[in-house]
């Protein structure tokens, strides 16, 4: 059940990537991640290339691409293999669609307390623990 959000600029060539953003973000989380695509959602926001700075300039006059995306999924259910492999194919991943994107993109995973974390109003050690009945 990740809350995924994913902030880049837009295209120079005006495309508008979200679509292919969501998918790529989505279908890698289930890939790598093991989380169920039907409970996970994706937060899209594009920003103007001048609005968004790295070292003091614009990625605009930098001419370059840049990104900031982070997942929150639950503690202990990935292991650090995965999430390590999460970050690098994301990063890859964004790289392509905005790239050639500034070493400055970050990529974050939160892994959050099961009881301060979920969907539904259910937190999931809730789930977890009405599963075990």
């Amino acid at each position: 059940m990740p809350m995924i959000k994913a902030r880049f600029i837009k295209s120079r060539d005006g495309r508008n990537h979200k679509q292919q953003v969501a998918e790529l973000l989505s279908r890698l989380t289930a890939e790598i991640l093991h989380k169920d695509p039907a409970v996970t959602s994706v937060l899209i926001e594009s920003a103007d290339p001048a609005d968004w700075f790295v070292g003091g300039a614009s990625t605009g006059d930098q001419q370059v691409g840049t990104f900031y995306v982070e997942v929150s999924i639950t503690e202990h259910t990935n292991t650090k293999d995965e999430t390590t492999e999460w970050v690098r194919r994301v990063y890859d991943g964004m790289n392509h669609l905005v790239g050639p994107a500034h070493e400055a993109s970050y990529v974050l995973v939160h892994a959050v307390d099961g009881d301060a974390y979920g969907y539904g109003g259910l937190s999931q050690n809730l789930r977890w623990a009405s599963r075990q009945r």
